[in-house]
């Protein structure tokens, strides 16, 4: 079997203006992403995302990938991050290549695993796994004048038992957004918070501080990712567990985080951290050093299905039944069509669980017409 075609197709979409919501560092109105879709000799297709502009996605997989990607047995998919670390030599480690690396990673497995006739998250070694519980990703900044309640009471009405919400803008609102979370949510619900990097050490630690009487199960990004230092110093003077990892892009970033135990969580993005091989590559050194792995997930829904197949193969060392702790699966609450609408069966995370697909690959299918509906070449 061999890769005979390999395309890019840039997405976008765009709400109206006005309504824009985001994070404490600004608002933004416009989601893209790039889907990869690779053909082998046989007619298998696979789909694989970089969650990268489609401009810049589509020119680095053009320039630096299609001409070895054509021709490659996909079986030979784990080669692929190898050498990207090494040709192009020094760009290893650019986020936009570590992307294409990842939607052809991806597309990769996808055709493994409808060639064996397996769902992706048993060919990486996971046990048999139906579902996983999601935590609603909302409570963001808005452009629009909103109750800040809203967005909580209407994921608990959907089902959520967990929840991820947005602060970061300051000491006394980041304690009132906690609050009125954790009130709406109830005692026993899971709730983290994100801070987007926006803080200095000494900020992170006095918000940390003062919300920490919430039950917070994991603050992420206190810092800016490149602030290594920030990271180590939190850690040692705050109690609520630190998470990081949809900044950062392949396994030496990600091995520098684990080595140095400044997070307690490790969160890669199948659209940027490598793909499913590096994925697994950086799950199996957290696991080494103790460290949790929950992916990042604000993609579209190829790249929703990766994380889904990833969170369903990763080991829940060292717990056993005695010390129950899901695999928690970020489910983006704000307005996205390109998850919503791409698949002929979209992920449905009502009812407090989604559904890990057992069909082979990725076990996903593409709406052609959603497809061509939110093109953006």
């Amino acid at each position: 079997m061999e890769i005979t075609d390999i395309q890019t197709i840039p997405l976008a979409h765009s709400v109206p203006e006005g309504q824009g919501l985001g994070d404490a560092r600004g608002f933004g109105t416009d989601r893209g992403t790039t889907l990869v879709r690779l053909e082998t000799d046989d007619g298998t297709v696979g789909w694989g995302e970089a969650f990268a502009p489609g401009p810049i996605a589509t020119a680095t997989v053009e320039e630096l990938f299609a001409d070895a990607v054509v021709g490659m047995d996909p079986f030979a998919v784990e080669s692929l991050a190898e050498t990207a670390y090494t040709d192009p030599y020094h760009f290893g480690g650019d986020v936009f290549v570590q992307s294409a690396v990842s939607a052809i990673d991806v597309a990769c497995w996808d055709i493994i695993g409808k060639s064996v006739g397996r769902p992706v998250h048993r060919l990486l070694g996971g046990t048999h796994c139906e579902e996983l519980t999601p935590y609603a990703s909302t409570m963001y900044f808005t452009e629009v004048d909103r109750p800040i309640d809203e967005p909580i009471r209407e994921a608990v009405a959907a089902g959520f038992s967990a929840a991820k919400i947005k602060i970061g803008s300051g000491l006394e609102a980041d304690v009132e957004r906690v609050r009125t979370a954790r009130e709406i949510l109830g005692d026993d619900a899971d709730l983290m918070v994100d801070m987007n990097g926006n803080y200095r050490p000494h900020q992170a630690l006095r918000s940390a501080r003062a919300i920490a009487e919430y039950d917070v199960a994991w603050i992420e990004e206190p810092v800016p990712p490149e602030n290594e230092s920030g990271y180590r110093e939190l850690r040692e003077k705050v109690d609520v567990p630190i998470a990081a990892g949809e900044a950062h892009y392949g396994r030496f970033a990600f091995k520098r985080l684990i080595d140095d135990r400044a997070v307690d969580i490790v969160q890669p993005n199948l659209g940027r951290c490598g793909g499913l091989s590096e994925a697994r590559l950086i799950a199996g050194m957290a696991s080494t050093e103790n460290v949790a792995v929950r992916p990042h997930v604000w993609n579209s829904a190829v790249g929703m299905a990766a994380a889904i197949q990833f969170a369903a193969s990763v080991s829940n060392y060292p717990h056993t039944r005695h010390v129950p702790e899901p695999m928690l699966l970020e489910f983006d609450r704000s307005e996205n069509p390109l998850r919503s609408e791409l698949l002929e069966t979209p992920f449905d995370p009502s009812g407090g669980t989604i559904d890990v697909p057992q069909e082979p690959g990725l076990g996903i299918e593409i709406d052609r017409d959603a497809l061509e509906r939110y093109r953006a070449d």
